[in-house]
């Protein structure tokens, strides 16, 4: 009687059979999922412009201050900043805190931002959006 051999190599031909099966249902079903759509808040106003402060973040990541929309900007150095913002929280208690940073910032120096705003105590904070759709 004549040994057989061991076979060595893995046959993946049923391997390939079911992947394709699996690619035509998902090719099938695909058209028939609907998309999930998202309900973005709209942005309100600020009831009153001059109890606002407003923490710009410039292009360069450096922040400055304005305490009022129509007040030059105040730069504040990094190391200073958390106590900075502690102190024009005492100084306008009633007063808004609003983030405007700029377009082409990184969001995790906007987060940032927002996270020493927080270690400051301040609990009510708001971005800084634009009106109408032109992007400028």
């Amino acid at each position: 009687m004549r040994q057989r051999r061991l076979m060595n190599q893995i046959n993946v031909v049923p391997y390939i059979d079911v992947m394709l099966v699996l690619l035509v249902i998902f090719m099938v079903t695909a058209p028939m999922i609907q998309p999930g759509s998202i309900d973005v808040p709209a942005a309100g106003f600020a009831t009153d412009p001059s109890q606002v402060i407003i923490i710009e973040i410039k292009k360069d990541g450096s922040h400055a201050v304005k305490e009022s929309p129509n007040s030059p900007s105040t730069p504040i150095s990094d190391i200073r900043f958390i106590a900075e913002l502690q102190a024009l929280h005492a100084k306008y208690p009633g007063h808004k805190m609003v983030v405007a940073a700029d377009r082409n910032l990184s969001y995790q120096k906007v987060i940032d931002t927002l996270e020493s705003a927080r270690q400051a105590g301040i609990t009510q904070i708001s971005l800084l959006t634009q009106s109408g759709a032109t992007g400028k």
